[in-house]
C-alpha cells in the first residue's frame, strides 16, 4: 500500500479515474487564467494563481470536504494561454463561476508536463479503440511538484471531453 503523502496533497489512487466515464451536467468549477509561452507556464505565476483559488474556494466554504474529489484542471485554449478550473460546491463569490457539461473519459498518465502531448496522442488512441473522439482536453495533475517527487510519481488524469 502506498504511503500516504504528508505535504499538502492527499494521496493519489489511479483506479478512481483510470478509463472512467463522467457526464458532468453543470458541474461548477471557479476559473482562473495565466499567461503561458508555447503553452509552458511560469510556476511561480500558477502557484499564485492555484493558491489565490484555494483560498477564496476555502473562504467561502464551497470546497469539497473529500479532498480526493477536489480537481483542478488545466486547459489550454492557445499556445499563450493556460485555464485553471478548480471544482466547487457551489457558487464562489469574487470569483468567475462556470460550469462544464458533457461527457469526459478520463485516463491517468505519469509523466513529467513535457511529456503532455505524447499522452494525448494515446488518448486520442485509446478513444479511437471505442470509435470515439477528443475536441478539448482537461488535464488534472494529482500532486503538486513537492508531493509529485515525495510520491515518486507525477500523476495526471487527462479527461477528454467528447464531441
Amino acid at each position: 500500500m502506498e504511503q500516504a503523502i504528508k505535504e499538502c496533497c492527499p494521496t493519489f489512487h489511479p483506479e478512481k479515474w483510470d478509463e472512467k466515464t463522467f457526464n458532468w451536467s453543470q458541474k461548477k468549477f471557479i476559473k482562473a487564467s495565466v499567461p503561458t509561452l508555447f503553452h509552458i507556464p511560469l510556476p511561480p505565476m500558477i502557484g499564485k494563481k492555484v493558491t489565490q483559488m484555494m483560498k477564496l474556494a476555502e473562504d467561502s466554504k464551497k470546497l469539497s470536504d473529500d479532498k480526493e474529489e477536489i480537481l483542478l484542471l488545466f486547459n489550454d485554449p492557445s499556445a499563450f494561454k493556460s485555464e485553471l478550473y478548480l471544482s466547487v460546491t457551489d457558487t464562489v463569490t469574487e470569483a468567475e463561476n462556470i460550469t462544464l457539461s458533457g461527457t469526459f473519459i478520463s485516463k491517468v498518465f505519469d509523466g513529467a508536463f513535457s511529456a503532455v502531448p505524447k499522452f494525448m496522442k494515446q488518448m486520442d488512441t485509446y478513444l479511437a479503440q471505442q470509435h470515439k473522439k477528443a475536441n478539448d482536453y482537461y488535464v488534472h495533475y494529482a500532486y503538486c511538484p513537492k508531493c509529485a517527487k515525495k510520491a515518486g510519481h507525477n500523476f495526471m488524469v487527462l479527461f477528454a471531453k467528447l464531441e
